[in-house]
């Protein structure tokens, strides 16, 4: 170590004495003296000058500074005793802490998370902790109620129950609309019941919610309403007996697996419905009988056809093999006999008639029971689900609602919108009647209001076909109608119940597979769908959602 370190003077240390490092001297070196000069001698304590003291200015301005401070702190302390702690832990993360302490900071929201956690026990304090301020604005103009053009809108203009209802406000338009689609739905479905849900919610205990989550198995069931879903592509349903003639009619049996294909060819060919192969049970060749239209009687033992150009009627027994002609009805004078239906008790068989007539026979002997008439010519016909009622579509675009045991006409009214009628069909579960006129429009109405209004108003338009709809036909579980039109390719729809939406994935019109339809079925639970084309081909589709055929 150099000589001159080791000769470094201390510090009077005595108390009341205080040296600056700076004030210190080294040996060898006199105040005064640069770099390099002579070696000047210590001065002596007493000699030295005190350090400068900071003017009265700079001392005033450091008080002024710290009572600020001391203020603005103190202020602070006050307005976040009335801050809740979340609050307050919230606005040092976002802002920072004013001391600019880490520790303290990370202390201090220890500290509140703990106590946040002390003072809220309830489950419901917590969840409802953030949702107690005030709205910090709001406008008046949201509180006015804006009234709404109902004049402006095709679909609000059918909600206006009188003239005066030009403009409604936008709470009534909203009740108007709740009201159109609980008429729609036949009342509140049980999803839409937030009080039901509720109730059931609360009432479910920890315990069982607890249970659930520890036990494994399938809590997935099969939903009881059709949901908007994909058909699949079977084979076709004659592919053993193929044909080019028309397919005038295919029916599904009501209570084997078969379904019937009868085509312009005077064939009616019965197949096994698998899906795969649909082998063939057995055809009926009727010599110069191109056939119109072929049906099963309710109990499924008799086939009936007619023909485009004769008035005999074809009875096929089934259990006994035998094909039985009907020439001539007693009393019915009808030169060509071709459409007609059977009631699905099996009690009656009513033929569409000319100039109007509708002629009610017996199902039992083929005798002709009554007739009735109505204006204009008869265009479709059907009965209601329990048989009892009929209802005939003329080509004024009216609809007559007959008494079938008094044969009495119980109403009448025309069906909005229409020229003249095509089809008529009434659903299984006697709730809906669906009515196709010549503009592609089909009009689904509430059978109550068919039968107690003069002018009803329909549930639901449906509007995606644009060519005459020549063909209806309900699933029998009411959740699918089906519509086409034999006027244009691939004009067929198949329309979701009760939401009155069509499936948008059907038919594909890319594939051009459907082509014109002239008649459609479906199997009796569902499981299959049936459509017949210009072709000969009877296709095929099967409906995943329903398990049984």
């Amino acid at each position: 170590m150099p000589p001159e370190r080791r000769s470094r003077t201390k510090p009077d240390r005595r108390p009341g004495v205080s040296l600056d490092r700076k004030s210190r001297t080294k040996p060898g070196r006199r105040a005064g003296a640069g770099p390099g000069g002579p070696p000047r001698k210590a001065a002596p304590s007493s000699q030295r000058k005190p350090p400068a003291r900071p003017s009265a200015a700079v001392t005033a301005i450091a008080v002024a500074a710290e009572e600020e401070r001391r203020l603005r702190q103190r202020n602070r302390l006050t307005l976040e005793q009335d801050k809740p702690a979340v609050e307050r832990c919230l606005e040092e993360l976002v802002f920072g802490d004013v001391e600019d302490n880490e520790d303290a900071l990370l202390r201090r929201l220890q500290g509140s998370r703990v106590q946040v956690q002390e003072d809220s026990g309830d489950s419901e304090a917590k969840d409802n902790f953030l949702f107690q301020k005030k709205p910090v604005w709001v406008d008046e103009e949201d509180e006015n109620d804006e009234m709404v053009d109902m004049m402006s809108n095709g679909f609000r203009k059918d909600m206006m129950k009188n003239a005066s209802e030009s403009k409604l406000s936008k709470d009534k338009l909203q009740r108007r609309l709740k009201e159109e689609f609980q008429h729609a739905m036949g009342g509140v479905p049980a999803w839409a019941e937030t009080s039901k849900r509720k109730t059931s919610s609360d009432g479910e205990s920890e315990e069982d919610k607890d249970d659930l989550l520890q036990r494994t198995g399938n809590f997935i069931s099969t939903s009881a309403s059709l949901p908007k879903g994909i058909l699949k592509n079977c084979l076709h349903a004659n592919a053993e007996r193929p044909t080019t003639a028309r397919i005038s009619s295919v029916q599904f049996h009501p209570c084997a697996q078969v379904v019937m294909v009868a085509a312009r060819d005077n064939a009616v060919s019965l197949f096994q419905v698998d899906g795969k192969t649909n082998p063939k049970i057995q055809s009926i060749y009727l010599e110069k009988f191109p056939i119109f239209k072929a049906c099963f009687s309710a109990t499924g033992e008799e086939v009936l056809a007619t023909s485009i150009h004769s008035k005999v009627l074809y009875v096929y027994d089934m259990l006994a093999g035998k094909l039985i002609p009907v020439h001539q009805v007693r009393g019915l004078k009808e030169k060509i006999v071709r459409s007609f239906e059977v009631s699905p008790d099996g009690s009656f068989l009513l033929i569409n008639g000319v100039a109007g007539y509708l002629h009610l026979l017996s199902m039992k002997t083929k005798e002709l029971i009554g007739s009735m008439k109505i204006n204009g010519r008869v265009a479709a016909s059907t009965f209601s689900s329990d048989s009892k009622k009929l209802y005939a579509s003329s080509g004024d675009g009216e609809v007559y609602v007959w008494d079938v045991n008094s044969r009495k006409c119980l109403n009448r009214f025309v069906d909005e919108g229409s020229l003249y009628g095509l089809s008529i069909a009434t659903s299984r579960n006697g709730q809906y009647v669906a009515c196709g006129s010549n503009c592609g429009v089909v009009n689904i109405y509430n059978q109550d209001s068919c039968l107690q209004e003069t002018n009803p108003k329909p549930i639901k338009a449906i509007m995606n076909l644009v060519t005459g709809v020549t063909s209806l036909s309900f699933n029998p579980t009411t959740e699918i109608l089906a519509i086409a039109s034999e006027e244009m390719k691939e004009a067929v729809r198949l329309v979701h119940l009760p939401s009155c939406t069509v499936f948008s994935n059907f038919p594909v019109i890319k594939k051009k597979t459907v082509s014109l339809v002239h008649t459609m079925d479906f199997s009796p639970r569902s499981g299959y769908f049936a459509l017949g084309n210009e072709k000969g081909k009877a296709l095929l589709y099967r409906l995943h959602h329903y398990s049984e055929f």
